[in-house]
């Protein structure tokens, strides 16, 4: 009985002695896991890591791809062109799925599911003829229906390249620079 109350006393002291230090401790460790998380860098998920991240999670071919802050937004078609999933991949490299049909026309997914020229290697020739970062790969036609991928890549500089890559040849067939930094959706009807 006397070496119950002795080891009660003595833990009693521990804890009233030590616990405020236990208390910093776990706040230091909280707010060094706070700070680790926070410090990420936007975008540290570059354009082929997100097409790789969301077909691992949605097995197919990118369609499309394009960067918003720091999310990657990116839609796949399914390899029998029934399903589409459109996914997000954040800059930590989680994905998340936001949608997905399973009775799409696999008509209408024919030449993309067909393209010599996937979007990844889209990406390639164009980081090849002017280097920087991916941002956007779509893709697209022109009014005579030849199949191409538009790609930006934002330069060193901060000015954004748009390029198209042939889909048969990923030849990079047409360029230009432009001083906007802006995404995409503000070049969306140029484009279609």
């Amino acid at each position: 009985m006397k070496r119950t109350l002795y080891v009660s006393a003595a833990t009693a002291v521990v804890l009233v002695a030590g616990g405020p230090v236990a208390v910093a401790a776990a706040a230091t460790a909280d707010t060094a896991r706070t700070v680790t998380s926070a410090a990420a860098v936007p975008g540290d998920v570059t354009a082929e890591a997100a097409a790789a991240a969301a077909l691992k999670k949605y097995p197919g071919v990118v369609e499309s791809l394009d960067l918003d802050g720091t999310v990657w937004h990116v839609d796949v078609i399914s390899k029998d062109g029934k399903g589409h999933a459109e996914l997000e991949v954040a800059a930590d490299g989680t994905v998340t799925e936001e949608n997905r049909d399973t009775d799409e026309n696999a008509a209408e997914h024919k030449d993309l599911i067909a393209a010599k020229v996937t979007a990844e290697q889209a990406m390639k020739a164009a980081v090849a003829a002017h280097p920087g970062q991916v941002t956007t790969v779509e893709w697209d036609n022109d009014d005579n229906s030849a199949y191409y991928w538009h790609v930006e890549v934002k330069g060193a500089d901060n000015k954004t390249w748009d390029g198209r890559v042939d889909a048969t040849t990923a030849k990079v067939t047409t360029s230009t620079d432009s001083d906007s930094d802006s995404d995409s959706d503000s070049n969306d009807d140029d484009n279609n």
